[in-house]
């Protein structure tokens, strides 16, 4: 796998994510030799979904409120229905996205994550994909929506569900590997 030795990488997340997209992602992360935080506005530790019930719970090492953007390589974004959907409702997990987007660099989100990313006013002309249920709002944020396992668009790294999990990890690593990408700032 592509050697991620010295990247920080982090993955913001809240209660309710799905338990495959958060740590098969990190587990990835971690075994290409990233240090990775998971970062949130919960304290302690959030729950996941695991596809119809609650799963397991994953600590949180970062407070959202504490963490910079400037101390990241990367961002990675998981779904789940209820995850995305209660941070694109808080400004602070907004604006640490649009930080990334600011400075260019590499972004991962799946399944229901663009979500958040819609909230940002940042995938204007942007190549995704997502889970077919948000097609229609990426659509209406500006993306050129496609149905393939996954899309990367100048370190924009989408899929489409946990079946997409080997294809998004790949693509995600290359990405963060490469680091910056100046056409990613598109604020």
């Amino acid at each position: 796998m592509e050697n991620l030795k010295g990247k920080n990488i982090a993955i913001l997340s809240d209660n309710g994510f799905e338990q495959s997209e958060l740590l098969e992602p990190k587990k990835a992360l971690e075994d290409a030799g990233a240090t990775v935080h998971v970062i949130s506005n919960q304290k302690n530790r959030i729950k996941a979904w695991d596809q119809k019930d609650w799963g397991l719970d994953v600590d949180v090492d970062v407070d959202l409120y504490h963490a910079k953007a400037d101390d990241y390589d990367g961002l990675m974004i998981p779904g789940g229905v209820m995850n995305p959907d209660k941070m694109r409702a808080s400004q602070s997990y907004i604006d640490f996205v649009k930080e990334f987007f600011a400075a260019g660099k590499p972004i991962a989100s799946i399944c229901h994550g663009p979500q958040l990313l819609i909230e940002t006013g940042a995938l204007k002309g942007r190549r995704m994909t997502s889970y077919p249920s948000i097609k229609t709002d990426l659509i209406n944020a500006g993306a050129n929506w496609e149905d393939s396992e996954v899309v990367v668009d100048q370190g924009l790294v989408t899929s489409r569900s946990p079946k997409d999990l080997p294809a998004f990890n790949k693509k995600m690593i290359e990405e963060f590997r490469e680091g910056v990408h100046e056409e990613q700032n598109t604020l």
